[in-house]
């Protein structure tokens, strides 16, 4: 009777073993046909794999009991107490189907999480490569005590009245993108795009906050190798690496037009990366770029029905050349370098006039404590009002009788930031940029009817802000500036800005 027992134990267990492997086997092909199965059909099936499972567990057991039962009511006498090892054989056997439904329930749950993840975050493309969809859902305030060239984006004082208002216009939208392997690199890109386009002059401006046209801001497309990196890019320039943190100025950085060189421009270049040792490496840049027209250039075209179909660097027929050099030091982003870098740019401006942008660089960020970080940076050139400096200009001119005067502007300018940390979720920046152009050249083109820009000599913005993010996605801030531009013909014109942001990142 014994035997009895022992084999009806195991022919019960054995198909409850069965279960289990074919249980097995069916999560392994779920994995492999992953891709040709939805989630709702690979849910319900293991759902119904471990129902059958548990059901035939119940089912083994109650046949063993009436097994147990007709073997005594057979032979006429009680069903004795299982022998101790027989028990604890059953027992054991028991323990371990539990275990096992027990760990098949715990995958089951894991792959669940991890197929509903991937259904949220999945973009799909044409080529079938990732894509990661980004931005930063921007409410801006701000407060101009006196006159500004723009008031949700101030960059310049002018004689005036203030302002007052609110802007959604510097949202962020972005994606992110990997692609295939090709000849040994990594593919991968981005893309960044605002709400600011005719606010900043950019377009015809058509009233209305919620009217304004779309701008791309940045782009790259990148092949990365072990040390070396090829792209092109629509960024700052390879010479002026880092920009002053503010969350109020993101469609214009807070020191845009005080010595700092940032407009977005088309590059392609190159950048090899070497190891120097412990944790230092140095970071060499080469770049073609195509530099776009001073504002005032521009500005002064459209006045005089001009109809430019291509920039003053564009009609030279030669692209600009920019190189950077930089030795860094740690793992982190906000870790110590110092640069140095060079410009050169030929134009052929509206008369057939030729003239040369070029530009020597300094930039550097050096962590004081783990709290406290000094970052700047520093320029000298010419004909640099494309880039962000200069003023607004390249070059001044004047017409009389029937004569073009014109004169290339020489520039100076740079930065300085000095940010402290209390803890992950909040900082503080105080910051001063400045940029100049001499006087004396300056002043035999200025006048009363020309433009406050031409006249401009010296733009200079002090700036703080606090920034504070109570978690990964919300950010807020409030800052001050105050920015004071210096015509050569007229008393210095300065603003207090206060600025106010709410964020939310995804």
């Amino acid at each position: 009777m014994r035997q009895n027992r022992s084999m009806i134990s195991r022919i019960s267990y054995r198909s409850v073993y069965g279960e289990l492997l074919a249980l097995l086997c069916l999560l392994s092909a779920g994995f492999e046909a992953r891709a040709q199965q939805s989630v709702g059909d690979q849910v319900q099936q293991l759902t119904d794999a471990m129902n059958r499972v548990q059901a035939q567990l119940d089912a083994s057991q109650r046949q063993l009991e009436e097994l147990r039962r007709q073997l005594a009511s057979l032979q006429g006498v009680n069903v004795p107490p299982s022998p101790p090892a027989e028990s604890d054989a059953a027992e054991s056997d028991a323990a371990k189907l539990a275990a096992q439904v027990d760990e098949l329930r715990e995958h089951q749950a894991v792959m669940e999480s991890q197929i509903a993840v991937q259904d949220q975050t999945k973009v799909e493309s044409e080529s079938k490569f990732p894509v990661k969809v980004s931005g930063l859902v921007l409410m801006s305030g701000f407060v101009n005590t006196r006159n500004v060239d723009m008031a949700a984006t101030p960059t310049v004082a002018v004689p005036g009245a203030g302002s007052t208002g609110a802007t959604l216009r510097q949202t962020i939208l972005g994606v992110d993108l990997r692609g295939p392997h090709l000849l040994g690199a990594r593919s991968h890109g981005d893309l960044r795009v605002d709400f600011d386009a005719s606010a900043s002059g950019t377009t015809p401006y058509t009233g209305g906050d919620g009217a304004g046209l779309i701008r791309l801001r940045t782009a790259h497309a990148v092949l990365d190798w072990e040390h070396t990196e090829a792209f092109f890019s629509m960024d700052k320039p390879i010479v002026a690496p880092d920009v002053p943190d503010s969350l109020t100025a993101i469609a214009e950085p807070a020191l845009a037009w005080s010595g700092d060189l940032w407009t977005w421009s088309p590059q392609f270049g190159i950048t090899e990366d070497r190891a120097l040792g412990g944790s230092s490496h140095l970071r060499a840049q080469l770049a073609l770029i195509d530099v776009p027209d001073a504002p005032y250039t521009a500005g002064f075209a459209a006045t005089n029905a001009l109809v430019l179909t291509k920039s003053s660097a564009e009609a030279s027929r030669w692209p600009g050349v920019e190189t950077h050099i930089a030795v860094a030091g740690g793992q982190t982003q906000g870790g110590f370098h110092v640069g140095v870098g060079g410009l050169f740019a030929p134009h052929t401006s509206i008369g057939g006039r030729n003239f040369d942008s070029w530009a020597g660089t300094l930039d550097y960020r050096q962590p004081i404590t783990s709290h406290m970080q000094l970052s700047g940076a520093f320029y000298r050139g010419q004909a640099l009002g494309g880039l962000g400096g200069g003023a607004y200009k390249d070059y001044v001119f004047a017409l009389d009788d029937g004569g073009y005067y014109f004169k290339t502007l020489d520039s100076v300018g740079g930065w300085a930031q000095w940010k402290q940390w209390v803890n992950e979720r909040l900082e503080f920046n105080e910051a001063f940029g400045t940029d100049q152009v001499p006087a004396g050249q300056l002043r035999p083109y200025a006048g009363i009817a020309t433009s406050a820009y031409q006249n401009m000599a010296r733009n200079r913005t002090v700036t703080g802000n606090v920034i504070y993010s109570p978690s990964s996605y919300l950010l807020f801030s409030l800052e001050y500036r105050r920015i004071e531009s210096s015509p050569v013909n007229a008393p210095t014109a300065a603003s207090d800005v206060i600025g106010v942001a709410a964020g939310y990142k995804f």
